[in-house]
Formats: structure tokens, sequence, C-alpha cells
């Protein structure tokens, strides 16, 4: 089966940036399927231009079976809202237009946020005459309502009549979290799979001493808290600043923010006023170097703004963080609050409160066998319950029914 994927941000795993879809790709070749990807030069976490940047349309056989078309894309993803939607709009309609010359297609996945790809997705999916998966990775617009960045009347209605109507013509909709599931269902999803992030555990070494990205930053002696991911609005990264800002006294305990984003550079400036000496900004790393990443930490953190739709999200940096055998500090709560204290992988912190971080990164400091234990267990839950292969294996048997049923 020839399967067609629209995905604005997809990232490689010499890639910064999530790459749960070339993971899954891997595994769709291995049983025997080829994957084409429709995807943006421009990278989502940096909003810079990077591989085949220039040029309509730049061709990538990253491995057999897997093929990656990056198209022209409008490169202003960080500048403001309205910039940001430009961008979106431009790959919707190059992404379409390169689409049409992709041959024997036997379905189209589109994958959301954002949304307006997926508009691309249903397009070609009809005019080739091929069923139609539409992934949720998060509820967009609600969560842009909920942040405060899409505010404008006209766009908000706009954006929730596209989502209801890509619901409703999706022949089947994916979503990567049970807390999303009621909220497509309400708006018109007809038939509802659930394929959850989760990880590979073979791309970790839990056992590793990250000594050499230890010695790189000087970070020997030190407990080391990481964060790894977008500094983005949602993220709430001020209030892991102002957790290091109570801990600025204690000798021990370094925090290490890796990632980029739009809101880095305010970060930096907020962290240089305060004169956290204990906090360290380091640029995006390629998931295929995570694992030394992972492995200098003692630590990992997750963070989201109090915010209540955020209780229905499975972040991806979650699962890599457990599968990396390290505990972590879980400031969101909600469905993923279950899977790290059903596994007994961390310590859940109160979302938008740095005393709670703060004392969470301090237990944790102060009982090191406490933080290893959780480790081993989080690594454990990860290869029962949300290893990638197995995951792959369901989307696998998703997409094999979908053509199946479709003709």
């Amino acid at each position: 089966m020839h399967i067609l994927l629209i995905h604005q941000a997809f990232a490689a795993l010499n890639e910064a940036g999530g790459t749960r879809h070339h993971e899954l790709a891997r595994y769709l070749v291995q049983r025997g399927h080829r994957v084409t990807i429709i995807a943006s030069p421009v990278s989502y976490l940096t909003g810079k231009a990077g591989q085949g940047s220039t040029g309509w349309v730049s061709q990538q056989d990253i491995e057999p079976g897997i093929t990656i078309l990056r198209t022209y894309t409008y490169s202003a993803l960080h500048k403001s809202f309205v910039h940001r939607v430009f961008s979106f709009l431009s790959f919707m309609i190059s992404s379409f237009l390169i689409g049409l010359s992709v041959k024997e297609v036997d379905l189209v996945w589109g994958t959301s946020p954002p949304i307006f790809q997926g508009v691309t997705a249903w397009l070609l999916a009809r005019v080739k005459r091929a069923p139609f998966l539409f992934e949720v990775r998060d509820l967009w617009p609600a969560f842009a309502i909920a942040v405060g960045v899409l505010r404008n009347p006209v766009l908000k209605r706009a954006s929730l009549w596209l989502e209801r109507f890509l619901y409703r013509h999706a022949d089947r909709v994916m979503v990567n979290s049970p807390g999303f599931i009621d909220h497509v269902v309400q708006r018109g999803a007809k038939w509802v799979e659930l394929v959850p992030n989760g990880a590979e555990p073979g791309m970790f070494n839990p056992q590793a001493d990250g000594k050499a990205f230890r010695n790189r930053h000087n970070l020997n002696g030190r407990f080391v808290v990481l964060y790894a991911g977008a500094h983005g609005m949602s993220n709430d990264l001020q209030v892991l600043l102002q957790a290091a800002g109570l801990l600025r006294e204690n000798p021990l305990i370094q925090f290490v923010l890796i990632g980029d984003g739009k809101e880095k550079q305010a970060l930096i400036r907020q962290a240089e006023g305060m004169k956290l000496d204990n906090v360290l900004f380091l640029p995006p790393a390629p998931k295929d170097q995570m694992d030394e990443v992972f492995a200098g930490s003692d630590a990992c953190i997750a963070i989201l703004k109090p915010l209540e739709l955020y209780k229905t999200t499975y972040p991806n940096k979650v699962f890599d963080y457990m599968a990396a055998g390290r505990p972590v500090i879980l400031s969101i709560d909600g469905v993923i609050r279950d899977v790290v204290e059903t596994a007994g992988a961390g310590i859940f912190a109160a979302p938008g409160s740095p005393e709670a971080v703060a004392q969470a990164a301090l237990e944790l400091a102060n009982d090191l066998a406490r933080a290893k234990e959780m480790g081993k267990a989080g690594r454990g839950y990860i290869e029962k319950h949300f290893n990638r292969r197995d995951l792959a294996e369901k989307l696998a048997l998703i997409l094999e029914e979908m053509k199946g049923l479709y003709g």
C-alpha cells in the first residue's frame, strides 16, 4: 500500500522535533508498505528553513520505502500569529499542488495541527478516490483559543467550522490521547481510533552515564533537571524559571532547557534579568542525539499552562523521558498524570506553581535512590504499555482495514 502523509511539521530522526511519524513510517515500511510525506522545509520548532529550503519542491529518499517531498512554505512561523497563518495557508496550497503529482496513492493521511493541512489531505483523498485518515495531535483551534492566540471572532468561527467539517468528512479520525475522544465525537467524528503517543525504547539507554554531555556543559556534580522541547506560549517555562529562582541558593540543582521556539529569547532575557546561574539554555538537538542528552540528566520536566483543556493531552516528551529511564517532574494534570502515577514514574507538581516544581526537584535531588527507582519503573511501563512498535502495529491494521473497506 502506498500511503501519502501530509505533515507540515514532519521531523526526521536526524532533525530536532517530534519524530513520531518517522518512527511509525519505518514500521509501516517493514510491513511492506510505502510512505510518501509532503512536508515543509521550515522547522516548526525553530521557524528556520533547513534542508530543501530552496525552490518549489525537493525530494529526499531518506531510506528505502520513505520519501519526503519538501515543498515551498512561507518562512515566518515565529513572527506573529498572522504570519503563522500565512505559513500554514502557503503550505496548504503548495502541498495540494505537489500531492496531485504523487501517483498510485492508496490512502491519504492528514494530521493536525496545523488544521489547514487537513483540507489538503481531504481534497487529495477525494481526487485520488482514496480513504482519508485525519489524525488529531492536539485540539486545535480549542487550544489556540484557550491560550489566547486565536482571538479574532471571524477566524474563530471559520476555524471551528473547519474543524467540524474535517471530523465529519474523514473516513476515520485518529487521536493520540484518550482525552481527545469525547471532543472529536461531539464535533462530528463518526469513527474514532486511538493510537496513543509512545516511545521507541531501543532509542534510549537508561544505563548510559552521560559523561560526555555533562563534561561538555560543565554539569559534573550537579543534579540536572532537563526540559526538552518547544519554548512556546503553552509551555509555561516562566514557571520553570521562577522555580529555579527559588532554588538559586542550592548549589546542587541545575536546570537545563534544550529546544527552541517563539518565546526562547524572551525566556533567556528573563533568566538573565533574574541572574539565574542555575539555568542553562541549549539549542535543539536531533532526535538521534537525544539519548546522550537524556543520559546527562537526572530528572526531566514536562510543563504546560494550567488550562483545563491541557488535561486531555499525552505529551510526546513524557514518553521519551520515561523510555530514557528518567524520573518525571510532571506539571500537567489530567490523563498524562494518570500514566505517570500508575507507572510510579515521577512526581506531580501542580501546574502554574513554581513552589511545587521547586519542591519536586528538591525531593528527587535529595533522594537519588528514589529517583532511580522511578526512572526504572517508567522505562518498564513504556516497554509494556506504550512501546512504539506495538502502537505502529495497531496503526498498520487500521490503515489496512481502511484500504480494504474503501475498495
